[in-house]
């Protein structure tokens, strides 16, 4: 495929690399995938900046965030993905047209791997002074879904008991954080090491609890006094997700939004009907269609940071031209916070 045809990157859903009359003096580096696989996948070339139209904004990337959803792009793509592809979803940096310092969702979900990316305008969200680029970067994939999850999805109310899974991740982190601040009357963190446990009891947790099989459930009932719990933000699927559905109290909600077991789940309906309890699936994208109302969550999670109301686990940088290290790192499972990429001459140099 050839970079001067307007095809781009993920046509139809994201951002495009090429076309738009992109000259020789308007190319960048970037972070490509030319075939699905393993990290040594991601290499880095000179390829046009993105074409900008009306209702959207180029930002001079200064950091790039990594999601571990990005590994499973590179590895097995994903419907309407077009190769030669540019990873990244989250970006802070430059806005262009005016050097304001933004923090954006990019356009399409891909393109922030580079050293410019599109976003939609109402994605480019300006970051308070005193907030550092990886904690804004932080709020914006995980924070957006810890917000859903608890609010949209779980609908969590007041004094409630809620169970977070892998909660020194980025999600499970700000989800500790966002329900002590909702009100949540106990907050049962899990996770597989001491070290994590005692991460999520520092960020609030009234529990932490070791999220290895079996005893689990038994586990998640003795953190809660005895009784049954009324939520669970459950990201790993397989018998985890079963050993907790079964700490559910009647009206219970187990709100599913990852499965990094990589398992599947068959669930009996005489279960869910037996103790009146419930299963919700959620994915992000979808609500990314209301920009308006993304924004202003992003814009209200950023207040929190700059307000000291809410922390960001930072966890590793990489350099941007390191970005298969940091996709190993993340596909093992053996972070905690937030992992960027740093985007300035050092970083696409290689160099930390």
């Amino acid at each position: 495929m050839s970079w001067g045809v307007s095809v781009g990157l993920s046509t139809g859903r994201g951002q495009a690399v090429a076309g738009g009359g992109a000259g020789a003096d308007e190319r960048m580096r970037a972070v490509v995938i030319r075939a699905f696989g393993g990290p040594e996948v991601l290499t880095v070339e000179r390829v046009p900046r993105p074409a900008i139209g009306l209702g959207h904004t180029l930002i001079k990337v200064a950091r790039a965030g990594v999601n571990f959803f990005d590994t499973e792009r590179r590895a097995a793509g994903w419907p309407a993905a077009h190769l030669p592809e540019i990873l990244g979803t989250e970006v802070a940096g430059a806005r262009v047209s005016d050097g304001r310092r933004v923090v954006g969702l990019t356009d399409g979900g891909v393109g922030g791997y580079a050293e410019y990316a599109r976003v939609a305008d109402e994605f480019a969200v300006p970051i308070p002074d005193d907030v550092p680029d990886t904690a804004a970067l932080g709020v914006l994939v995980q924070g957006l879904t810890a917000w859903h999850t608890l609010r949209t999805a779980a609908g969590l109310r007041r004094d409630e008991s809620v169970v977070i899974t892998a909660a020194a991740g980025g999600v499970g982190s700000l989800a500790i954080q966002l329900a002590k601040r909702r009100g949540a009357g106990r907050v049962i963190a899990l996770a597989s090491t001491e070290k994590k446990r005692r991460a999520a009891l520092a960020l609030g947790a009234d529990a932490a609890v070791d999220s290895a099989l079996p005893g689990l459930t038994e586990r998640v009932i003795a953190a809660n006094d005895g009784s049954r719990v009324d939520v669970v933000l459950e990201s790993v699927a397989g018998p985890t997700l079963d050993a907790l559905l079964l700490t559910l109290a009647t009206g219970g909600r187990l709100v599913a939004y990852g499965q990094a077991s990589g398992a599947s789940n068959i669930v009996s309906v005489d279960t869910l009907m037996d103790h009146s309890i419930g299963i919700l699936g959620f994915h992000l994208t979808p609500f990314l269609t209301d920009r308006a109302a993304t924004r202003v969550v992003i814009t209200e999670l950023l207040a929190a940071l700059a307000g000291r109301r809410l922390t960001v686990a930072e966890g590793p940088s990489f350099p941007i031209a390191s970005a298969a290290e940091a996709h190993r790192l993340v596909g093992s499972g053996q972070t905690s916070g937030k992992v960027t990429l740093l985007a300035d001459e050092a970083g696409w140099a290689g160099r930390r």
